[in-house]
């Protein structure tokens, strides 16, 4: 099999690894990647963002899939395009990927389908976000309609600060959705679709704030881990049953029928499970825990749901290992993400045993050496039996990575290995 890869994350990194290791796929291509996955594949200079550039591509590689990471792509109808040139696509069409691309349009999904979450308000003005603020009170949440690379939303007990982010987006021509705040812990857990069945992979918590103690701002995320030993036992069939199979079923009855990942992120609330959120793709840095712990060989599942097969899969294999990621980032994130500095130690961190690094935000610089170029640069991951073992791991490889003015959270998964005792 020949894959096409859209994207240049280490949420694509982990794609590409996963499907690297699969006996099955022979080739394979990603648009426009990075150094990292281009030791595994071959690169491609294409716009991610341009349909028929990337179906044109799709034809003239041969692939027989291809597999569309990040959101923008997806709500742009890269998707689309695709399959119009009869290529089978792991994404949604921009119409079903809109439970990413509008929050309010994903409420009014979950409304209809009786999908459990937060109770929001869609504000156009300032008057109605002062409004939502009022009847919600603290703490205030505000998000941004539209998509905002995991950095839309603000949680605070701060009245002005939410006023300033609600304000923000609407000078800027958005539309503001503001929420009743979800008490308890947060779990992201990802479901393959086809339209019509549902087949879900491991949940798993990833750390949003920047620093130490959930301190700082919201990021794209900066450290996950899998399994959740603090977790129901029937938190994913629960899922499965309550959200997930009531959206693609909703979907399909609206005519735009739902082929890909489903993101679930879920709040267990006090009152019960909660949706905080869907992304219609895979999430980073979730994406790099979960596949590492994924025993079922990838190109099979993701080619199933692109055709709509999966109700002939068997049942997905899981390793009982624990896995942690850390994801170093680099000065200033995320304010003001400093690029260009020297990037040491990514081959000797791997040769811990257990590990492997995946990149993000990397580039070549002019003399071929390895330098930031983002705000989330690598991310380690360790495995282990334990997320005791598992965390030592992951930090034990960070520890031999260079990058000058960089920072990383050290406490994920610390809080879920010391309740768990291992």
């Amino acid at each position: 099999m020949k894959v096409l890869i859209v994207g240049s994350g280490a949420r694509e990194h982990a794609l590409a690894r996963s499907l690297h290791l699969d006996s099955d796929v022979e080739e394979l291509h990603a648009v426009p990647g990075n150094p990292g996955i281009g030791q595994l594949a071959t690169l491609h200079s294409q716009d991610p963002n341009d349909g028929a550039a990337i179906a044109a591509l799709a034809v003239n590689v041969r692939a027989d899939l291809v597999v569309v990471g990040p959101e923008a792509p997806l709500v742009a109808g890269v998707a689309d395009a695709v399959r119009e040139v009869g290529i089978p696509c792991f994404g949604p069409t921009a119409a079903a990927a809109m439970l990413e691309g509008s929050k309010a349009f994903a409420k009014e999904v979950m409304a209809a389908a009786g999908v459990p979450t937060a109770e929001p308000r869609v504000c156009t003005t300032p008057q109605g976000l002062e409004a939502a603020l009022a009847e919600f009170g603290a703490p205030f949440v505000v998000k941004d309609d539209g998509l905002a690379a995991g950095k839309g939303v603000v949680v605070t007990e701060d009245h002005d600060q939410a006023v300033d982010h609600g304000q923000a987006i609407l000078t800027s021509g958005g539309t503001v959705v503001v929420e009743e705040f979800l008490d308890g812990p947060e779990v992201s857990l990802f479901c393959i679709c086809d339209g019509e069945t549902v087949v879900p992979l491991q949940p798993a918590q990833d750390f949003k704030r920047a620093y130490d103690g959930d301190a700082g701002l919201n990021t794209g995320g900066m450290g996950a881990y899998s399994p959740l030993p603090w977790a129901p036992a029937d938190l994913v069939d629960e899922v499965v049953r309550t959200v997930a199979q009531p959206t693609v079923d909703q979907m399909a009855a609206r005519g735009t029928p739902f082929q890909g990942v489903l993101y679930c992120g879920l709040a267990l609330t006090s009152k019960g499970l909660r949706v905080v959120e869907f992304n219609a793709r895979f999430g980073d840095p979730e994406t790099q825990s979960v596949l590492a712990r994924l025993e079922t060989p990838l190109a099979g599942v993701l080619l199933a749901a692109a055709q709509g097969r999966l109700a002939e899969l068997p049942p997905l294999q899981w390793s009982d290992d624990a896995a942690v990621t850390v994801v170093l980032a680099s000065h200033g994130y995320p304010e003001s993400a400093r690029s260009g500095d020297p990037i040491t130690g990514v081959d000797v961190a791997e040769e811990v045993d257990g590990a492997h690094v995946l990149h993000a935000g990397t580039a070549w610089d002019g003399e071929g050496a390895l330098v930031s170029a983002g705000g989330r640069v690598l991310s380690v991951i360790g495995r282990g039996a334990t997320l005791t073992a598992a965390r030592a791991t992951a930090y034990a490889g960070l520890g031999r990575i260079g990058l000058e003015g960089s920072h990383h959270r050290s406490d994920i998964a610390l809080a879920a290995a010391e309740a768990a005792g291992t």
